[in-house]
């Protein structure tokens, strides 16, 4: 018998009839009736962002061998406990780069030029009103583009950055090459903050990075920043940033990812306030970025063959 593999998240067609080629797959979330039975004889379990795999669902899986991860972040999966298992954990780095990088591109436009578009024919004086009001009061390469990790994310933003004439400066933990700055500066914790008319934060999801923009870090933001977070919501404290928003109305933050819950519930802190944009997790979602991750089939195959990945996750702690 070909080794049963659980599809617990939705993967693109193609990596997952490839996959359907070489074992047995079966689609069953982990919410799903049936999902036990499965587990008990499943060798390899695919998930995106949305299952947990942890200490109590691998006690539930003696035959399991590999767990594939669609996507980069692993935040919801216990690495260490799966290794101390013997159960590998694979992911896909890289495969969502260009996506996100578009995505804060997207952002950029929406709060730095605003717009109206139009579906009927307007007076002329509606139509001047809109020329008055809708005025940018910057031009992107009058403003500072602060970079909070400089992985390849936040590399590649840089490079967004520079092509739009913006003054790039970033903050990491790592020396960065001159060559690999892509004429970013370098610089510490307090100027980053304290210089960015626009903060895009592009950590990891380790948990030393909970909380990182905290109210301590948004005490030394300008009063009309502009945060944007398509990293991993825990690297946020969000209710700092909901006090820090209605202390300063001009200050603006785009959100695409949260925590402690996805999807968010009611008691988010920052719902309501006029100069809070929450989306719901797309900077990944485009159709090619979605087949990239799925192919973290590739991985759970060559486990399955007992052969080495070529993506392991790393242990972070």
């Amino acid at each position: 018998m070909p080794p049963l593999v659980i599809e617990a998240e939705e993967l693109d067609p193609l990596p997952s009839a490839w996959l359907s080629e070489r074992c047995r797959v079966e689609r069953c979330g982990a919410g799903e009736a049936r999902f036990g039975a499965l587990l008990a004889e499943a060798e390899g379990l695919i998930v995106r962002s949305y299952t947990r795999v942890d200490g109590a669902l691998l006690s539930r899986a003696p035959r399991l061998r590999v767990v594939g991860r669609a996507g980069v972040a692993l935040e919801s999966i216990d690495v260490p406990a799966c290794r101390a298992r013997g159960v590998e954990v694979v992911h896909t780095p890289g495969a969502n780069t260009r996506a996100v990088v578009e995505y804060v591109a997207a952002l950029l436009a929406d709060a730095l030029r605003p717009r109206v578009y139009l579906d009927r024919a307007v007076p002329d004086e509606e139509w001047h009103r809109y020329r008055r009001e809708l005025v940018a009061p910057k031009q992107m390469d009058e403003l500072t583009l602060g970079i909070w990790g400089f992985g390849r994310i936040g590399s590649a933003v840089a490079r967004l950055g520079a092509a739009l004439d913006m003054r790039v400066m970033y903050h990491e933990l790592l020396e960065i090459p001159p060559a690999r700055r892509a004429g970013a500066t370098p610089v510490g914790v307090d100027r980053l903050l304290s210089e960015s008319d626009v903060l895009t934060i592009h950590v990891d999801y380790r948990e030393s990075n909970r909380g990182l923009l905290s109210a301590d870090a948004l005490a030394r933001c300008g009063p009309e920043v502009l945060i944007l977070n398509t990293s991993r919501g825990l690297v946020v404290d969000h209710a700092a940033l909901a006090a820090f928003l209605r202390a300063n109305p001009r200050a603006r933050a785009v959100i695409d990812v949260h925590d402690p819950n996805e999807p968010i519930r009611a008691d988010h802190p920052l719902l309501g306030l006029p100069n809070a944009r929450l989306t719901p997790h797309l900077a990944a979602c485009t159709e090619t970025a979605k087949r990239n991750m799925s192919w973290v089939v590739r991985d759970v195959w060559r486990v399955l063959s007992g052969e080495r990945p070529e993506c392991p996750a790393p242990n972070l702690a």
